[in-house]
């Protein structure tokens, strides 16, 4: 049963009064900032209501996905880190996650930060986000806050049937009217770069918005692609918005779109642009950063005179940000989750030219205890009621979007380093619609999540396979063959040190069974490969499927000429109807005691 507005706000006063933590913990006062210690606030019964603080104030939200209505997004139940990662921050899950930060169980903060007993919170709390209700939050932030800088940290434009069906058009218009001061990119560029700097140049002649990226390169002069930086004045401190964009774009995803530009991660080049700011007269330096937390960890401990990183793209809602020494001083780094789900409040104090002291906040986006701003859902509306033609066919947007293609006694959700149960069915129609014997299936973290009872509907199932290279492929492995696929995806993300990382997860796995020890070198994590109970044969062939090919359409192995939704949709409508699914997680090694590992 849903909680009205009312019992929430009253729920909240009386946990306040009883001592549990309703507003994110935020940052201490004075010296304590900088000694990176941590209090909570308790004072407050309302989460939304937060106080002023300082000068300069930042706020930002990252990886949208294009989920422009509000949604059940889980977090994940594994997120494991090794190295020197374990045990900490974005690397915590459960009730590890809770103690880290100070939070207690059963509130609306543990919901929100958590998988812990995701299906009664969720239906108590409701769904989150919405692009309307995350708006009506910022316009509420701003109101309190003169000058403050919006921020978007990228991947806004991919995630759903609309905004694949409409060339991101209907995120580019969303964008429009949101009244951003910077943003940056990653899955935009999957759209090719033609597009995205069409895209771009809509946004930036819409308003006082900037698209920056220190990180892209013309491949031929390695000159500049667009501005690293823009500076704007607040309150009467200048401040410079740094941008990163994701830079193993031509890597993760298909290189052909993005011909010409070079990307990557070179913090002598960051320095480089951060004492450009800083001469001309920066006196507070934001990087809008899509690299991962654990990347803009190290970057923050390479690169000095940052004083805050605002990051994305591992979906890693951190409600306080870790403090990063490094030889110039120390860097606050963040990072705001995703799907629209949070707001990230950064609120600094500066005089003299040097960082005081800030608070900052994460706020939960509880979509039925914000009104949607009224301009931007009449927006959406519209997008949503458009006819659209794509492949050849016209349809309207939203009665395709509200087909039941399947019920539902699942829960359904993608998240976590292995897998999801959403990947799980992924995994076996491809299996069942190309007469195959094991699938593979890309680690991504886009996607939404659905609760037991909820019907499958066909907008739910592009939330998930909505690519722009959504080709399925069938080809022929040898068992040794297959091995060295994890191994490489495992190394990915495993790799003891970050630059070598990607930010994804594990390459979903269908049909087979196989072992995981993370903390191994690359080469020695993948074991126990089974297929039927009985061992993989390093030499025998196996008829794997797979989908989401980075080649160049035309010169894709084993294309079958097949997309990934048709085939997905054909096996949902065949089954009609869904079962608790069994998660096909490896057995994990030599994990044992990890905090980013718990049962949800």
């Amino acid at each position: 049963m849903n909680l009205s507005r009312r019992e929430f706000l009253q729920m909240l006063a009386a946990a306040s009064a009883a001592g549990i933590s309703l507003e994110t913990a935020q940052a201490g006062t004075g010296n304590q900032t900088v000694a990176n210690t941590v209090k909570v606030n308790r004072a407050s019964g309302n989460m939304y209501e937060v106080p002023k603080f300082g000068n300069v104030h930042i706020l930002h939200y990252t990886d949208t996905h294009a989920q422009l209505d509000p949604i059940y997004f889980r977090e994940p139940s594994i997120n494991l880190g090794v190295g020197s990662m374990e045990g900490n921050a974005p690397h915590l899950v459960g009730e590890a996650f809770l103690k880290h930060f100070g939070l207690k169980p059963n509130t609306p903060e543990a919901h929100a930060f958590t998988c812990l007993n995701y299906v009664e919170a969720a239906k108590k709390f409701g769904k989150v986000g919405g692009y309307a209700h995350l708006l009506t939050l910022v316009k509420h932030m701003k109101a309190q806050r003169p000058g403050a800088l919006v921020l978007d940290g990228g991947d806004n434009w991919q995630g759903t049937g609309m905004a694949l069906w409409t060339n991101a058009q209907s995120q580019i218009d969303t964008q429009k009217l949101f009244g951003l001061d910077a943003f940056t990119s990653h899955w935009e560029a999957t759209y090719g770069k033609d597009r995205m700097m069409d895209g771009i140049k809509q946004l930036e002649a819409a308003g006082n918005m900037t698209f920056v990226a220190q990180n892209i390169r013309n491949e031929d002069f390695e000159d500049r692609v667009f501005k690293p930086y823009i500076i704007r004045e607040q309150n009467g401190v200048k401040v410079a918005i740094v941008g990163q964009a994701f830079p193993y774009t031509p890597i993760a995803n298909p290189r052909w779109m993005t011909e010409g530009w070079t990307f990557g991660i070179n913090p002598e080049d960051m320095q480089d642009v951060v004492n450009k700011a800083r001469k001309e007269g920066a006196e507070c330096v934001v990087v809008l950063s899509h690299n991962g937390m654990d990347v803009d960890l190290k970057m923050a401990a390479q690169v000095t005179g940052i004083d805050a990183i605002m990051g994305g793209h591992t979906h890693d809602a951190i409600p306080h940000p870790t403090i990063v020494k490094n030889a110039g001083g120390k860097t606050i780094v963040t990072n705001a989750g995703s799907n629209t789900k949070y707001l990230g409040v950064l609120d600094m104090d500066f005089k003299n030219g040097k960082l005081q002291d800030f608070k900052y906040h994460l706020l939960p986006v509880f979509a039925d205890f914000i009104e949607p701003d009224k301009e931007m859902q009449a927006l959406i509306d519209k997008l949503l009621n458009q006819d659209v033609t794509f492949q050849g066919k016209t349809f309207n947007v939203k009665k395709r979007y509200d087909e039941v293609v399947a019920t539902n006694d699942s829960l359904l959700y993608r998240r976590g380093n292995f897998t999801g149960s959403w990947d799980q069915l992924i995994c076996q129609a491809i299996i069942d619609q190309n007469d195959c014997e094991i699938s593979f299936s890309p680690g991504v973290r886009w996607g939404t999540s659905l609760i037991p009872g909820e019907p499958i509907k066909y907008g739910d199932l592009m939330t998930e396979v909505g690519l722009t290279y959504p080709n399925v492929t069938v080809n022929e492995f040898t068992g040794e063959q297959i091995k060295g696929i994890l191994e490489d995806v495992c190394d990915n993300i495993f790799n003891k040190d970050p630059y070598y990382q990607q930010g994804g997860d594990m390459v979903r796995v269908g049909g087979m069974t196989y072992a995981c020890a993370p903390n191994e070198v690359k080469g020695k994590r993948i074991s126990e490969m089974a297929l039927g109970g009985k061992p993989l044969d390093p030499n025998k062939k196996y008829k794997v499927a797979g989908w989401a090919s980075v080649a160049k359409p035309g010169e894709i192995p084993g294309d079958t000429g097949k997309m990934i939704w048709d085939q997905v949709e054909t096996w949902l409508r065949d089954k009609k109807h869904i079962k608790p699914v069994k998660i096909n997680e490896p057995r994990l090694i030599g994990v044992k005691g990890n905090p980013g590992l718990t049962n949800c």
